[in-house]
C-alpha cells in the first residue's frame, strides 16, 4: 500500500495535481493497518451513545450522513449474496471467510473468529448486531474510540481531540479522507494479488491513478461522495452512470430508400468516469441495434449486439475477453443492415446489467448446492435479475 501511495497525486490550490504528503501516507498506513484492532473499552466519561459503534447511534448527531449511508451499498455489503456464501464458508474455510470481512464488514467486532494459538478461535468481542450492517460508520471514522474525519469545510481547526465538553471528545481531522488513497484499501488488490490475464481482478485505484481524472486532480470522493454525502453511487444507479458518459448515435444520411444499406454508429465515451468502465468483472453493458416496422415489431434477422465488460467464468479461472472502455477511451458500435422494405426505423438501446456475473454465479451455486445459505442466495439471485436498466434508447425513422 505504501509504495502505491507515494506516487499518487491530487489537486492542490494551484489546480495542478498535488503529490500525497508524508503525513497523509503515515495516517493511511496506520488507519488501515489490517486486520483492524478491536476498539476496546470506551473512555469512562463516554455516554452509552458516545461509546457505541452502532450506525443508528452515530445518526443521532449525524442524521444526514446516516440517512445517506442507509441507502448506500456500504450498508448492504453484508447482504444476502455474501451472507449466504459465508454460512457454509465459515465451516469449511474460516480463514477465507474472515478475509472476505476485511472489506465487507471490516471492524474487529464484526468477525466470528480471530487468530488464536491453534488457528482461528471464537471472537470474544463479536457484536452480532454490527455484523450484518456491513461497512458501518466506525469502519472509516473510529479507531480505539477516537473519531477521525476530513478537515472542516471552512478550513478552521477544530478543538483539540480529548476536549471533555465535545461529544466523544471531538475528532482528529486528516486530509487523507479526501483522497482516493483512502478508498484503495478495499477497492484495489495489492500487487501480486489475484489476477487474470496479468490484470488484477480488482484494480480500480490503479485505473484511476492512470486516468485523465487523476491528472486533473479529481478524487474518488468528488464523484462518489459529492458535497461529502455518504452515498457512494455507482454502476447500479442510472443517473450516476449517465453523468459519466457521452452517448452519440448517428446515421450515414438522414433518409434512406428501400434497398439502401443503412450505416449507423453508436459511440460511448466516458469523460466523467475516473476508471475503466465498468471497473470490475461484475457488470456488463449491452448495446443493441435492430430494425422495427411502423408497428414497432422487430424485423427478423436485423438485431446485432455488442457488449462492454470483462468476461470471466464463474470459477474465475481465466479471462475470456475484456472490452471495457479504459479511462479516456471510447466504444464504437458500427451497425449495417440493408433496408428490405419501406416504413422501417432504427432502434438502438444501451442496457446496463450491474450484476451480470453474480446472476450466473448464484445460479451455478444453487445448482451445485448452497447448503444452509440457499435462502439467502435465492434472494440475492432474484435481486440481481431485477437490477438491469436501460441507460439509452432511441428510435430513428429511416425511410
Amino acid at each position: 500500500m505504501l509504495a502505491v501511495l507515494t506516487a499518487a497525486t491530487s489537486a492542490g490550490q494551484s489546480g495542478r495535481p498535488r503529490e500525497i504528503s508524508p503525513g497523509e501516507i503515515e495516517f493511511l498506513t496506520r488507519h488501515w493497518k489490517r486486520p483492524l484492532a478491536a476498539q476496546g473499552a470506551p473512555p469512562p466519561a463516554f455516554s452509552a451513545v458516545e461509546g457505541s459503534l452502532e450506525p443508528s447511534d452515530c445518526g443521532s448527531c449525524h442524521p444526514a450522513q446516516f440517512a445517506d449511508w442507509k441507502t448506500s451499498w456500504h450498508s448492504k455489503s453484508m447482504g444476502p449474496g455474501i451472507a449466504g456464501q459465508l454460512i457454509e464458508m465459515v465451516k469449511t474455510d474460516p480463514a477465507g471467510a474472515r478475509s472476505c470481512l476485511g472489506c465487507h464488514a471490516p471492524l474487529a467486532e464484526q468477525s466470528l473468529h480471530v487468530p488464536g494459538l491453534d488457528g482461528l478461535v471464537p471472537n470474544p468481542v463479536l457484536d452480532l448486531r454490527l455484523r450484518p450492517q456491513g461497512v458501518v460508520c466506525a469502519a472509516c471514522h473510529v479507531r480505539g474510540h477516537q473519531r477521525f474525519g476530513p478537515p472542516r469545510r471552512d478550513g478552521t481547526s477544530p478543538p483539540p481531540p480529548g476536549t471533555d465538553q465535545l461529544p466523544h471528545g471531538g475528532f482528529t481531522p486528516s486530509s487523507a479522507f479526501l483522497r482516493s488513497e483512502f478508498c484503495a484499501t478495499c477497492h484495489q488488490f495489492t500487487p501480486g494479488g489475484f489476477a487474470l490475464n496479468g490484470k488484477l481482478l480488482e484494480d480500480t485505484y490503479e485505473e484511476w491513478r492512470s486516468s485523465p481524472a487523476a491528472r486533473r486532480g479529481q478524487q474518488c470522493q468528488d464523484c462518489h461522495m459529492p458535497d461529502r454525502r455518504h452515498l457512494w453511487r455507482g454502476i447500479h444507479d442510472p443517473e450516476m452512470v449517465r453523468s459519466g458518459l457521452q452517448i452519440q448515435l448517428s446515421t450515414s444520411k438522414p433518409r434512406y430508400r428501400p434497398g439502401d444499406r443503412l450505416r449507423a454508429t453508436l459511440t460511448i465515451k466516458t469523460p466523467g468516469v475516473g476508471h475503466a468502465f465498468p471497473t470490475y468483472v461484475t457488470p456488463r453493458v449491452v448495446a443493441r441495434a435492430d430494425l422495427v416496422d411502423a408497428s414497432g415489431r422487430d424485423v427478423p434477422g436485423s438485431a446485432q449486439e455488442r457488449w462492454i465488460g470483462r468476461d470471466v467464468p464463474v470459477d474465475l479461472s481465466r479471462e475470456i475477453a475484456d472490452t471495457r472502455i479504459q479511462p479516456g477511451g471510447r466504444f464504437t458500435f458500427a451497425y449495417t443492415q440493408r433496408l428490405v422494405r419501406p416504413g422501417l426505423s432504427l432502434r438502438v438501446t444501451v442496457t446496463v446489467l450491474p450484476d451480470y456475473f453474480y446472476t450466473q454465479f448464484f445460479e451455478a451455486l444453487l445448482g451445485s448446492g448452497a447448503g444452509a445459505g440457499t435462502a439467502d442466495i435465492e434472494a440475492a439471485l432474484a435481486a440481481t435479475r431485477r437490477s438491469a436498466f436501460v441507460l439509452f434508447s432511441r428510435t430513428i425513422p429511416l425511410t
